[in-house]
């Protein structure tokens, strides 16, 4: 008899969603028991561990993955992961086991109230009202993530998997959707960019791609104008080693009107205008600058008070914008942080250090995985992103991001080194992601700044002018916790030790099959600049 669970296979291999990422629950015993051999399992210790390694697999195959959690406690665990996902724009098609469908009206235990548990994150949520229509619904839940850019959920009674399948089961093809904008609006952007007299970009995670760089770059030359990256982004949207990349915006409104002051035609491509934090009174930009925007993503359309918006895919608009304008004699170049000078005899390191460290020695095709809130500003000032897909972080901010993401990039992409740059603080998020880093045989190395405390939060309560009541937790070990799950590791507390232990590492970053956490004692910074 061929089942619900054999009809649902064919809609993964269709799809191809053959990668399973799981923590396995009693309501999903039936899916995935003796799974077939072309289907392979992926396991990780704590649900938002697995929604974390899924987002960075989908990420770097730019592909949705398929996630598989169990009824409240797993679906629950996984909110937060399954929120970056979302706010990350990362297509996911996340299969929820429910109790025996023919007792739920009893409330047996384990029964979940499974369908607004994760609120407006998932962009599609069902139940399917037969055990016939999970067939369709996971085909739909693909077609609903991939144009939604984001998590949609199909919630599985345990019995519906060994149910026939029936003959009326149905998986539809998915139909996508290109948007281009018309001539007429590339011709009123062109004009707006070749009559202004200081015209800049403004780059946000939408735009990482080999295309979209391309264009951009194209575009930026023939302007020779400013590429400023937005702020908290999750990707880069330019290479940020070339001489017309400007920096990262600031995220307050005052600088950031101080920035776009000296321009008055600012074209925003994929990235809201403009991502701030923390709030600040007055407007984003000033009465003599005009905001464009151009995005494939509506809601950053709607929700961006610019003067005109553009819904459309970003690489074409901008390859025409290049091919009408007429090109710059200019060449203009923006100067690039320098590395700061290496701590002397006694001195502490400081996450400064290890970031120009790293700067120096990893390749250009190196993805770095951010999560280290503090010490971002200096990241980007210093670790700048060379290639599409050079860096990943956590648009919407909530930690555990980082371990399980980095994880998911290099499975996805062995080809290519993947160094995950993370505080202690941060680690302990998602530490449980290391065990699979370590059993599946994932080269990715993970740089942990480890300066024992919350220190973005310390820095946030002085300029509140107050003291921190939270403790330091100088006790944990990190390096500790990794080789306990399993997973190498090394505590680094020189500028030596470091520097001699980047130079044995980095040669082999991108053929380790084995992960390696490096635990970097640093002195706490005492300034934070978002």
């Amino acid at each position: 008899m061929r089942t619900v669970r054999d009809a649902t296979f064919d809609v993964l291999r269709r799809y191809d969603l053959t990668t399973v990422f799981a923590n396995p629950g009693s309501t999903e015993i039936t899916l995935l028991t003796d799974l077939p051999a072309d289907l392979e399992f992926v396991l990780a210790l704590h649900e938002g561990s697995v929604v974390g390694v899924a987002t960075g697999w989908a990420t770097a195959h730019d592909r949705p993955a398929l996630v598989v959690l169990h009824t409240t406690a797993g679906l629950g665990n996984a909110v937060g992961a399954l929120a970056t996902a979302r706010v990350n724009r990362v297509p996911l098609v996340v299969v929820v086991g429910q109790q025996d469908r023919r007792h739920l009206a009893f409330r047996p235990f384990l029964t979940g109230e499974l369908e607004g548990l994760a609120g407006s994150y998932p962009v599609w949520t069902t139940t399917p009202a037969r055990p016939q229509d999970v067939p369709s619904a996971v085909a739909r839940a693909h077609h609903e993530a991939v144009a939604g850019r984001g998590p949609a959920l199909v919630v599985v009674p345990s019995d519906d998997w060994a149910e026939p399948a029936g003959d009326e089961v149905a998986a539809p093809s998915v139909v996508r959707h290109g948007t281009q904008a018309g001539p007429e609006v590339v011709e009123e952007l062109a004009a707006a960019l070749a009559g202004a007299a200081s015209a800049a970009l403004v780059v946000g995670a939408d735009a990482d791609g080999e295309e979209s760089w391309a264009a951009l770059v194209a575009l930026a030359e023939r302007l020779d104008c400013p590429v400023w990256q937005e702020a908290f982004a999750a990707r880069a949207g330019f290479p940020q080693d070339h001489r017309l990349f400007a920096g990262h915006l600031p995220a307050g409104r005052a600088r950031l009107r101080d920035v776009l002051a000296p321009h008055d035609v600012v074209l925003v491509v994929g990235a809201p205008a403009f991502r701030q934090y923390p709030y600040e009174a007055g407007p984003l930009a000033g009465e003599g600058t005009r905001l464009l925007l151009v995005t494939d993503d509506p809601e950053d359309a709607h929700h961006s008070p610019v003067d005109l918006a553009v819904v459309a895919d970003s690489a074409s608009v901008c390859r025409a914008l290049a091919e009408r304008l007429p090109g710059s004699r200019g060449e203009r170049s923006f100067p690039k942080a320098a590395a700061p000078e290496p701590p002397g005899p006694g001195e502490p390191l400081r996450a400064g250090h290890v970031l120009a460290a790293l700067a120096a020695r990893v390749p250009a095709e190196t993805v770095v995985v951010e999560e280290t809130p503090s010490s971002r500003p200096d990241l980007h000032r210093l670790l700048p992103a060379r290639r599409p897909l050079g860096f990943l972080s956590a648009a919407m901010g909530g930690l555990g991001f980082g371990l399980p993401a980095a994880i998911g990039v290099r499975m996805a992409r062995p080809e290519r080194p993947v160094v995950a740059v993370v505080g202690d603080g941060s680690s302990l998020y998602g530490i449980q992601a290391l065990w699979t880093a370590a059993h599946y045989g994932v080269g990715a190395v993970f740089v942990v700044l480890a300066n024992g405390r919350y220190a973005i939060m310390d820095r946030l309560a002085e300029k509140q002018g107050g003291a921190a009541p939270w403790p330091a937790f100088t006790e944990v070990s990190v390096s500790g916790l990794a080789q306990s799950l399993g997973c190498p590791a090394r505590r680094v507390d020189t500028w030596e030790e470091l520097a001699s232990t980047l130079d044995a590492l980095v040669p082999t970053l991108g053929s380790r099959t084995e992960p390696l956490v490096l635990e970097v004692v640093v002195e706490p910074d005492h300034t934070f600049d978002p």
